[in-house]
């Protein structure tokens, strides 16, 4: 915590710097932001995702020091890292155990996740720098409105970013996989985005939603499957079957990398 808040501060003084270089200040960018975000259309091209240029320093601070330590420490495997495209837009959708599941996957992503992660992180004393040092994108799981993220994922997609998602929402209780939600087949179908199965396994037994701490003399296993496109829903008008379905072909490859049943596909449908 010291230390996030360390490299905030820091990084504040190094924008301060630059701000009085170009003449322009945060109060200027924050008003041109707001003006756009007034009551944005979900699918608007000409509402732009803006990363603070903080965050962009921050995060690549915070990787180059603690992504060594991560993998030393949790990280006994990784397999189909060539499998993550070099460029473009990506989505990383991965089965969800353990706060390690980002974490590790962070320390060896060779590109920038931004990950959608729910609004307890950026409430906690200890994720909040993490999250905002990071750029990651703020879900509030308790509102039913969801346009302002969609909106976010939306034109992060289409700026060529890689988007992190948990298709299943939380962290699993037992270690098993839950059934997924749709979120991530959306954001796939409508920005034809190319998405990259993950599968962790190990991170439930070193942390798990029940344990205060993490265990340091386990290890996981990182499995990264090749992109799966879905050209035959591209270019069509989307029921809630298509996203269900394709739910269910990616959840399915990723119940595959981890060695898995994933047992919520309809009867007929499997």
């Amino acid at each position: 915590m010291i230390i996030f808040e360390k490299i905030k501060k820091f990084l504040r003084q190094i924008l301060r710097r630059r701000e009085k270089e170009t003449g322009q200040t945060n109060s200027a960018v924050s008003k041109r932001v707001t003006a756009k975000a007034e009551n944005p259309p979900i699918f608007n091209e000409e509402d732009e995702y803006e990363e603070k240029r903080w965050a962009s320093i921050g995060y690549s601070i915070i990787k180059k020091i603690f992504s060594p330590i991560v993998r030393w420490i949790w990280i006994s495997e990784i397999e189909g890292l060539e499998n993550i495209p070099k460029q473009g837009p990506v989505i990383i959708a991965s089965n969800h155990e353990s706060y390690l599941d980002f974490i590790c996957f962070v320390a060896l992503s060779p590109r920038k996740v931004y990950y959608l992660a729910a609004e307890k992180f950026f409430e906690s004393r200890f994720w909040r720098p993490l999250m905002h040092l990071t750029g990651q994108i703020r879900v509030n799981r308790k509102s039913h409105d969801k346009d302002k993220v969609y909106q976010n994922v939306f034109s992060a997609l289409r700026q060529g970013r890689v988007i992190g998602i948990f298709p299943e929402g939380t962290r699993s209780p037992n270690g098993k996989l839950l059934k997924a939600f749709t979120g991530v087949a959306q954001f796939a179908l409508k920005t034809k985005t190319p998405v990259v199965p993950v599968g962790i396994i190990g991170a439930f037994e070193i942390w798990s939603r029940h344990d205060k701490f993490p265990k340091f003399r386990k290890k996981i296993k990182i499995k990264i499957g090749e992109p799966m496109n879905f050209p035959e829903y591209y270019n069509i008008d989307h029921a809630q079957e298509h996203f269900r379905a394709v739910t269910d072909k990616i959840m399915l490859k990723i119940a595959e990398l981890v060695g898995e049943e994933y047992p919520y596909i309809e009867e007929g449908k499997k």
